[in-house]
């Protein structure tokens, strides 16, 4: 039996419960507002969706049928009055980065249509990926240097998305919506792998207040963060507010990792089940600042154990791993 949905008003009237809010990407299959029933057999307090097929770089307008069945479901749920409890993730063909003109423009065009879109369902957050600069790709193995400055071709890379970004602004302005950049595992060129790339994009853009940040344990670990001790996790925490500020951080995705510690591989496992280390989602889950922004599973769906399913087993392990469990 799922547990109780906690709505606006359970959270107004709880004396101060700040508990993590916790939720999984769900399926868009069939429209939309499946996405939030989906959510409620699971019990969860947020949830992350695409709003369009991820790997298209076109896709039908939103039907005014499936606006208003969004927000109806958003509205059933007791959502209406937090909607920061959902959060969409762009496309995955979008690279701001690109050195190419042509790819630039073509990913630019489909981030605003991803911005539209949330702006349309009134959904305050679109993750994105940072981008790849396309040049001097590393060696397979070669890890990632932390803690330093961007190399001359990273630093390119990172003034196209303020590029992209300050262009989007411009046709955008007036959108709630933000952009939260995600940091990665530093796979081929991909930036974003040191939070020092995040937060040089946000203090160059012209609309601070239109970018955030999403954390994800997995690509923090595979990137090189140590996070499977207390001290560690506290350590790797505590710089990411020095650089990029954790009241900044507006989504959390909670994935184990299948690579190891520095591996820059992007695979997710089941909580408990990678090498992220269990110190690494205490600590994230017990963030003050992160109590109340939706924070997200982006495991597998199939199989599960026992007839549960994956997503009910991991925000299971979760729970129990939270502060006030």
């Amino acid at each position: 039996m799922a547990k109780k949905q906690r709505g606006a008003e359970d959270v107004a009237n709880s004396g101060g419960d700040r508990r993590p809010w916790l939720g999984s990407h769900l399926s868009i299959a069939g429209g939309m507002h499946h996405a939030l029933e989906a959510a409620e057999t699971l019990g969860c307090d947020c949830v992350q969706v695409f709003t369009k097929n991820q790997r298209q770089w076109k896709s039908k307008p939103l039907a005014e049928g499936d606006v208003m069945a969004w927000k109806a479901g958003i509205e059933r749920l007791g959502w209406t009055d937090r909607r920061n409890r959902v959060v969409s993730h762009n496309s995955y063909l979008v690279n701001m980065a690109s050195p190419d003109s042509e790819g630039w423009e073509k990913s630019v065009t489909l981030q605003r249509d991803e911005l539209e879109r949330c702006e349309a369902l009134g959904i305050p957050a679109c993750v994105a990926h940072p981008g790849a600069h396309l040049e001097s790709k590393r060696k397979p193995g070669e890890p990632n240097v932390l803690g330093v400055a961007p190399t001359p071709a990273e630093e390119k890379g990172l003034g196209r998305i303020v590029a992209a970004l300050d262009r989007l602004e411009r046709e955008t302005r007036g959108f709630e919506v933000r952009t939260a950049l995600e940091n990665t595992v530093g796979s081929g060129t991909n930036l974003g792998y040191d939070p020092g790339h995040l937060a040089w994009i946000r203090d160059r853009v012209a609309a601070p207040e239109r970018v955030g940040f999403c954390f994800d344990t997995c690509h923090a670990v595979a990137a090189g963060h140590d996070m499977s001790t207390v001290t560690k996790a506290q350590s790797v925490l505590a710089r990411l507010d020095a650089t990029c500020g954790l009241d900044q951080v507006i989504a959390v995705h909670l994935n184990d990792s299948v690579g190891d510690l520095g591996s820059r591989k992007d695979r997710h496992a089941h909580i408990g089940h990678g090498t992220c280390g269990i110190p690494c989602f205490e600590a994230v889950l017990g963030v003050p600042a992160w109590q109340e922004i939706p924070m997200v599973l982006e495991t597998e769906k199939e199989g599960g154990l026992d007839g549960r399913s994956w997503d009910a087993i991991n925000l299971e392990m979760l729970g129990s791993l939270s502060p006030r469990a």
